[in-house]
């Protein structure tokens, strides 16, 4: 079985940072894109930014795009979000996922296309 655990969320002023992390453990047989996505209340789960196993292919969301940046560290198992200029509407929990995926420049975007979640952490952009 594999797990992902999510963690770095906060509350942050518009404007803010924060650096989301997300470490997946268990039997990670094969290659595989992460992905981070979110929900705020009464909406449904959106796509946020994606990497591939190498690292070198990257997507995000138009909503996104310039302010936040994905990174990973194979080594660690860990996949980064850094995110700067942050928003009030950037308020939600942020979770992390994982897909396998053949090829080291496979990505993927949409939730169904992920096999393990991570629980989700808050993060709250007060104005």
């Amino acid at each position: 079985q594999v797990q992902v655990v999510e963690s770095g969320g906060g509350l942050v002023q518009a404007g803010g940072s924060l650096r989301l992390s997300c470490a997946a453990s268990g039997r990670t047989f094969s290659t595989y894109a992460m992905g981070w996505f979110r929900q705020a209340p009464g909406k449904e789960r959106e796509f946020v930014a994606t990497i591939s196993w190498s690292g070198g292919s990257t997507y995000y969301a138009d909503s996104v795009k310039g302010r936040f940046t994905i990174s990973r560290d194979n080594a660690k198992n860990t996949v980064y979000l850094q995110m700067n200029s942050l928003k009030p509407e950037d308020t939600a929990v942020y979770y992390c996922a994982l897909s396998y995926c053949s090829g080291y420049g496979c990505y993927k975007t949409y939730p169904r296309e992920y096999d393990y979640w991570g629980q989700g952490t808050q993060v709250t952009v007060s104005s």
